[in-house]
């Protein structure tokens, strides 16, 4: 609790600071991202919860965004794919979706270096020192048998559901995001449509959400690592 308060605090303190030029990504001790916060959050017709939102509230979820998008980057995701074809029937379904860790609220390694305001928005850089063990995983996300894609996704603008909050759309958005990435990569290497696909997905770095032609959008960059592909051959 002391931590997170300390970090909100210093969020104030920066609040009105300059912009600087930053490179997200990774780097060898130091993970670094970009989280944008809507002061004046709508879902369609319906405000957030908290409308406006605060400054302490706004920071709050800059901390909580960031450490999702590293614990992507850090631990990644187990998936399970129904690649789907209409023409058999088969519904597309990106049904298993399973983070393999976390990083806690009030992680000590997690920092914010910068503020700036714009208009509506805060735009906030953070910095995730690596621990050890979290640098070994991020070297494992770099073998050979890991492969790069990228893919866009979407949600509506309500969210996946009537009550959804800001944290389920981001987190349904990206989910999409990385349903696209993995057809888009599959689509370029297998010869024929796979029907599942089975394996594990990472954030190469910050994904962009942002909403465009009524609903969120997120353009992601990822690593994943195919375990399994099971052909319409095998029914």
């Amino acid at each position: 609790m002391k931590r997170r308060i300390l970090l909100i605090l210093l969020l104030f303190t920066v609040w009105a600071a300059g912009a600087q030029e930053h490179d997200g990504g990774y780097y060898p001790e130091t993970l670094r991202g970009e989280v944008w916060v809507e002061l004046e959050p709508m879902y369609g017709n319906r405000p957030d919860v908290e409308y406006p939102v605060t400054r302490e509230t706004a920071g709050r979820r800059a901390l909580q965004e960031a450490a999702s998008f590293y614990s992507g980057m850090i631990y990644g995701w187990s998936f399970h794919y129904d690649i789907g074809e209409r023409a058999r029937g088969i519904v597309e379904d990106f049904d298993v979706f399973e983070p393999m860790g976390e990083i806690a609220w009030g992680d000590p390694r997690l920092s914010i270096t910068e503020v700036e305001t714009r208009d509506t928005r805060v735009r906030i850089w953070t910095d995730y020192e690596l621990s050890e063990m979290q640098h070994k995983r991020m070297q494992t996300w770099r073998m050979d048998m890991v492969r790069s894609a990228q893919g866009i996704g979407y949600c509506p603008l309500t969210g996946p559901t009537p009550d959804s909050g800001w944290l389920e759309i981001r987190n349904a958005t990206l989910k999409d995001a990385a349903r696209a990435a993995v057809r888009a990569m599959l689509r370029g290497s297998e010869r024929n449509r796979p029907k599942e696909v089975t394996g594990y997905i990472s954030l190469a770095s910050f994904p962009r959400i942002f909403i465009d032609s009524g609903r969120w959008v997120a353009i992601a960059r990822f690593r994943v690592q195919i375990n399994e592909i099971i052909p319409f051959a095998a029914y």
